[in-house]
């Protein structure tokens, strides 16, 4: 018997092959203030269900993963400050202590896929760390999604990581990587980062026929990555973008910031140091890979 709880809205819609989409809590519980964070949540299920899909919000609440949550569920994850944030390996723990949490990028895209759901959409993947020869510090995001069959719809990953060595870890990961209207690779805040990708899309209905292929290849159960860059008109200015993080790098490594806590405060320091900036980029981003997402669900469901 699964331990996944699905809602009764997304059991349905699984049911007679509607098009569902996925979506992360982590960005609800620790990557917004409250109370916007909240409003967030709601817009971007609002953003699914106007493109006639139905949107599965994952978390895990009291030891169990809930796969689409209600009104009431959506509020605690955006308001209890005690809500963890669990990766894919703190599943099995948090199910056995009865712990909450928030889902990242590899708890979610892991519980979505098994839930059944084909499509997910996030903000940024995680990926390699700039300072990887040293530490080898590299996201579970990456390793997950190359043993997950599910379609994530992303800005690229996060700018203050190394890209090109991510795009060079996924490559040897056999994860498969399309831009949308994009040769670049995109650079999360950042609508290029000047790394190319070999194929290009333009159209949904050509990520479906794309999904439907690795099926029919029968190959190893790899995610599909869709890049969807972040408009030039809503990125955060790039000369604001690489002074702000060449100042945060230096400030963690005078501060002897490292391992996990490396993330949160770099990301912290462009927020407070760009005046919000990096932040409405990086909701812009989410609202258009949500988008897409919706849309390519919509194709997916179609065609099967």
């Amino acid at each position: 018997m699964s331990v996944i709880e699905l809602s009764a809205e997304v059991r349905a819609a699984v049911q007679r092959g509607a098009p569902v989409v996925a979506l992360e809590s982590t960005i609800i519980a620790h990557g917004l203030p409250r109370p916007r964070n909240l409003r967030v949540a709601g817009e971007l299920e609002a953003i699914v269900r106007a493109g006639g899909a139905v949107p599965a919000t994952i978390a895990v609440l009291d030891g169990v993963p809930h796969v689409g949550l209600d009104a009431a569920q959506l509020e605690r994850v955006a308001n209890d400050a005690a809500m963890r944030k669990l990766g894919h390996r703190d599943l099995a723990p948090a199910i056995a202590a009865r712990a909450s949490g928030a889902t990242t990028v590899s708890a979610t895209a892991f519980l979505a896929a098994r839930a059944g759901l084909r499509v997910f959409a996030t903000g940024g993947l995680g990926g390699v760390h700039r300072d990887w020869t040293t530490t080898q510090d590299e996201s579970a995001d990456l390793r997950l999604l190359a043993r997950t069959r599910i379609t994530t719809v992303c800005a690229g990953v996060k700018s203050i990581l190394d890209i090109p060595a991510t795009l060079q870890r996924l490559e040897t990961l056999g994860v498969g990587v399309i831009g949308y209207r994009t040769a670049t690779f995109p650079g999360f805040y950042l609508h290029s980062s000047g790394q190319p990708i070999d194929w290009t899309v333009r159209e949904p209905a050509e990520v479906a026929a794309v999904m439907r292929a690795q099926d029919a290849l029968d190959g190893p159960e790899s995610a599909l990555i869709v890049a969807n860059p972040v408009p030039e008109d809503e990125q955060l200015d790039p000369q604001l973008h690489d002074r702000v993080l060449a100042e945060a790098l230096h400030a963690a490594a005078r501060e002897g910031i490292t391992g996990q806590a490396i993330t949160p405060y770099l990301l912290d320091h462009l927020v407070r140091h760009t005046g919000g900036a990096s932040l409405e980029a990086n909701l812009a981003a989410v609202r258009g890979n949500v988008r897409l997402a919706t849309a390519i669900a919509a194709e997916w469901a179609r065609a099967v």
